[in-house]
């Protein structure tokens, strides 16, 4: 079933093409619009719920803007895109929504990773006083380590603090008893500064308006370079993705736990990538392999770091558990032992045992008193 413009006028082919809708194509692809904004929601929500960035690679946001803004930009430059937008004045509204759909899966993209990089530097850890990676509640609980000693007069005791309302954000303190303080990671612990995540932006600013700057150039004053320009964008938007996901690779490497990256958005976008780059190259063919390449790099890559990810996150929690219940153990055994030792080592009747006598024949039956 298809839907035409009905007016009767002679139309371009590409005019043609488009006002001819495939109901099928159009409900993939708005299929895939809602998926890009629902696929983000989960990174948008950890970052905001857990109030921190920690986890996230500024390089890897950094890169992943660029390469957005890139790719953004390369779709919009596309001769045949601009056609697409131009035939909206021949064509019904309907039609015209069809054919743009490929154009606003990419913009919706590219605006929903900018949100991210908002995120990362509203969240980013800093200050002496900044818990990595704590939830709502900024009161920690702690638990004794099993093996630690109790002895009176140690003012040193390792003690696991973690998030109120997150598991996730355990690490390792010092605790004084004496004094109840708990010292929090200082500022010059983290792996980057506040200054990382605000050069970050500032490097994101720039080239959007760099990009903004050059492509309206091609497109109005060099034409007949618009195709050149839009393969440039393509393929250095590419570079960039296949590049990006290596720091936040390395980050999660490093820190053993995906932090405040988003495990259910990986699990949405690595098959989804693939699925748009399909919809992408059946709707601009080889000529716009600029466009959909990406998302076959990106899919191949953003896979590796949810593997990767997840044997992370399933060995923590194995690791969790095991701690917990050797907690649980070590516990029993102190109560089990202070027991024990209150019915073997003493009378139970609240009288020092120094003071009592072993009765012997001499030991007169009433005493004194």
């Amino acid at each position: 079933m298809t839907a035409g413009s009905g007016n009767g006028i002679i139309m371009d082919p590409r005019c043609r093409e488009i006002s001819d809708v495939s109901y099928t194509n159009f409900s993939l692809s708005l299929f895939i619009l809602v998926g890009i904004m629902v696929s983000y929601l989960p990174q948008h929500i950890r970052i905001i719920s857990r109030r921190s960035s920690y986890g996230l690679s500024p390089w890897f946001v950094l890169l992943g803007t660029t390469s957005g803004t890139c790719a953004f930009a390369n779709i919009l430059v596309l001769p045949k895109s601009r056609l697409d937008i131009g035939c909206c004045r021949q064509v019904d509204e309907f039609a015209c929504v069809a054919g743009l759909l490929g154009i606003a899966q990419v913009g919706v993209q590219w605006s929903c990773f900018t949100v991210i990089l908002l995120l990362f530097l509203i969240f980013f850890p800093r200050g002496s006083s900044a818990t990595i990676g704590v939830g709502d509640d900024s009161t920690t609980k702690q638990h004794v380590v099993p093996g630690t000693s109790l002895a009176n007069g140690s003012n040193d005791i390792d003690v696991q603090t973690n998030g109120a309302t997150d598991a996730d954000s355990e690490i390792i303190t010092n605790n004084d008893p004496a004094i109840g303080h708990t010292n929090t990671p200082a500022a010059n612990s983290l792996p980057h500064t506040y200054q990382t995540a605000l050069l970050v932006t500032l490097l994101s600013v720039l080239h959007a308006v760099l990009i903004l700057i050059l492509s309206v150039y091609y497109v109005y004053l060099r034409p007949m370079h618009a195709q050149w320009w839009a393969n440039f964008l393509g393929i250095f938007s590419t570079i960039l993705a296949s590049i990006q996901y290596f720091p936040q690779i390395w980050t999660t490497w490093n820190l053993k736990r995906v932090g405040s990256l988003s495990i259910p958005m990986m699990c949405i976008q690595t098959p989804g990538s693939f699925v748009w780059a399909g919809s992408l190259a059946k709707r601009f063919g080889s000529e716009g392999w600029s466009a959909w390449g990406v998302y076959l790099v990106t899919g191949c890559l953003q896979g590796s770091l949810l593997v990767m990810g997840a044997y992370f996150e399933i060995m923590f929690r194995r690791r969790e558990r095991d701690e917990l219940r050797g907690r649980v153990v070590y516990g029993a055994g102190e109560s089990a032992s202070g027991l024990g030792s209150e019915f073997l080592g003493g009378t139970g009747n609240g009288v020092d045992d120094s003071t009592q006598e072993v009765a012997t024949e001499e030991t007169p039956l009433l005493r004194e008193g």
